[in-house]
């Protein structure tokens, strides 16, 4: 198959940009003078390869213009004297690296070049940032790789494209233009007369679910104490007198019992439980230790795991597996509910005392240390001292009588958690005034709150629709309720609620699963990064529905568009806009 020359794809660029994105057009510069390139040449002591030749003289570079044509990823094209500027930026930080470690293109491989940069390569585009620190460069080093482009990146290694020359990428770019398809992954677009990239995001179907995995492993029964080994070894006998080897070995003292622990005046065990979002199924009576070892296991699926216990009139839960949840404010607020709430909490040198009435902090507010590190055994010791401290001031102010260790052999009751959401702040969007270049404050401001509510519900609709998250009763059933105006219940335990939670435990399992795996970017365990993204995905059209409901379009409209998944969501909001 030929190649069209540079020329001629020019050609086509230059109507379709005409045709569709006339601004983008105007910002194409005029053609470089002979003498320029010429001038450049001299200037760097290269002879440019005549691709680069070529497409100089159809346009030197563009004018650096919001609306200027860019090339995907790589950004706008440079002109010649912007090429010399950039090249030689880099020349010379390349100049500090040793002569031993600068080696000849020949030398590399095809995927993966080991120098920092080489004296015969040009940089020709301007990246994202629109300056020298990343974009493609073409090779006029002699040899197998002449004229074949590259991409570098903020001093990241060097790595060959898949494009043999520049002549090749200008008509991928001509075809992508024309034909409306990726080009180099991202989707060329015009909107209001300008020319833009969008990523098409694509997510499997039917990921796989790391709880559906948990639930085909059950808890394995607690295994019977390991016998301690003989003080006493026989080690030989003679004359019916035993020889024996003592072993005297002084072991370390264990760390004192630190775990975070929340309480709660005048609830049962089973309703603290309740409101930290146990789940029935797995609600046990279990030790410290088999609590501990359980909420390792693949059955726990990397859910918060506690125990609860009951002193004076205080219900108490300590957590012993799993992402910290003591100290999240939507937690003490639930916790906290017609009642008081105290959470003693350590994470390293630092402990916390958080104080709640009633889902409100109360006077005492939050009291922490931060302990310095030190050396030895103990890298904070002052964060273990301020936690005893701490647990006698609950006894002098609350009346809360706790040790740790107390509790430590009993079978209390106790279970894995499905983590209550995240509150739902309704000033995170407020203020956001571009999405994906997007201009969203005006449109929120021009636009009929009614008009915009309901193009706001189209586009939700899409979003769910594109992340399979419109595949469960509880959320087809939200969507319609928005749609037709009706109230959504969201409220904790609510079937939508509970919903919302197992979708972010599924991706909070699938995200610790792939990061654990060893070689995880080859997709080689049972969760693969695939199935990572598709979940948070969904958890990601969650969050807009939250938003939504609890704060309404205009806070919700960020979230929504900047999580579309197709490239073609600005038509289709313009279609919504319609009615």
């Amino acid at each position: 198959m030929s190649i069209p020359a540079v020329e001629d794809s020019w050609g086509r660029i230059d109507a379709w940009l005409l045709r569709h994105a006339p601004v983008s057009h105007a910002l194409l510069r005029p053609p470089a003078s002979p003498s320029a390139i010429r001038a450049a040449e001299r200037a760097l002591g290269v002879r440019f390869h005549s691709d680069l030749v070529a497409s100089l003289s159809c346009h030197d570079g563009v004018e650096l213009q919001p609306g200027a044509p860019v090339l995907a990823y790589y950004g706008p094209p440079s002109c010649a004297a912007d090429i010399v500027k950039s090249t030689s930026f880099l020349r010379g930080i390349s100049a500090d690296v040793p002569d031993d470690d600068v080696l000849g293109e020949d030398d590399e491989d095809d995927d993966g070049l080991a120098t920092y940069w080489h004296h015969d390569w040009l940089l020709i585009t301007l990246g994202i940032g629109w300056q020298s620190s990343d974009g493609l460069f073409l090779s006029c080093h002699p040899g197998r790789n002449w004229g074949r482009l590259g991409h570098y990146f903020d001093e990241d290694i060097p790595t060959f494209t898949g494009w043999a020359s520049l002549r090749h990428a200008l008509a991928d770019l001509a075809d992508a233009l024309e034909r409306g398809r990726p080009f180099d992954g991202r989707t060329p677009l015009a909107y209001e007369g300008a020319l833009l990239w969008e990523d098409e995001t694509t997510a499997v179907p039917d990921p796989v679910s790391p709880l559906a995995l948990a639930a085909e492993s059950a808890e394995p029964d607690p295994e019977p104490p390991v016998p301690s080994e003989p003080l006493f070894v026989p080690v030989g006998q003679s004359d019916g007198v035993y020889l024996a080897m003592v072993r005297h070995r002084t072991p370390p003292p264990p760390p004192p019992t630190q775990p975070d622990v929340v309480f709660a005046e005048h609830l049962t065990p089973a309703e603290l439980l309740r409101r930290l979002g146990a789940i029935p199924d797995t609600v046990h009576p279990r030790t410290r230790a088999r609590a501990q070892k359980s909420a390792d296991l693949p059955w726990a699926a990397y859910r918060p795991m506690v125990r609860a216990g009951s002193v004076g009139g205080w219900a108490y839960a300590t957590q012993e597996g799993g992402a910290a949840q003591f100290t999240r404010p939507e937690v003490l607020r639930r916790v906290s509910s017609g009642t008081r709430a105290v959470a003693l909490t350590r994470r390293g040198p630092e402990v916390q005392v958080t104080v709640a009435e009633d889902g409100v902090p109360g006077p005492e507010g939050v009291r922490h240390v931060l302990s310095p590190r030190e050396g030895g055994g103990d890298s904070w010791p002052g964060s273990r001292a301020a936690y005893a401290r701490f647990l006698a001031e609950l006894e002098g102010e609350f009346g809360i009588t706790y040790r740790p260790d107390d509790d430590t052999d009993a079978e209390l009751t106790s279970a894995l958690l499905l983590p209550v959401l995240e509150d739902v702040d309704r000033a995170a969007n407020r203020y956001v005034g571009q999405v994906r270049n997007f201009d969203l404050a005006a449109l929120i401001e021009r636009t009929p709150p009614a008009r915009l509510r309901t193009a706001m519900v189209a586009q939700l609709g899409r979003l769910a629709a594109e992340t399979r998250f419109d595949m469960y009763d509880e959320v087809s059933d939200a969507l319609a309720r928005t749609a037709r105006g009706e109230t959504v219940d969201l409220t904790p335990d609510s079937p939508l609620d509970a919903r919302i939670r197992t979708l972010t435990a599924e991706a909070w399992a699938a995200r610790q699963m792939v990061s654990g795996q060893r070689a995880w970017r080859d997709d080689n365990g049972p969760v693969t990064q695939s199935d990572f993204s598709a979940w948070v995905l969904r958890v990601e059209a969650a969050r807009a529905l939250r938003e939504f409901v609890h704060a309404g379009a205009p806070t919700a409209a960020a979230t929504i568009l900047s999580r579309r998944m197709s490239a073609h969501w600005r038509t289709e909001l313009a279609a919504d806009l319609e009615g």
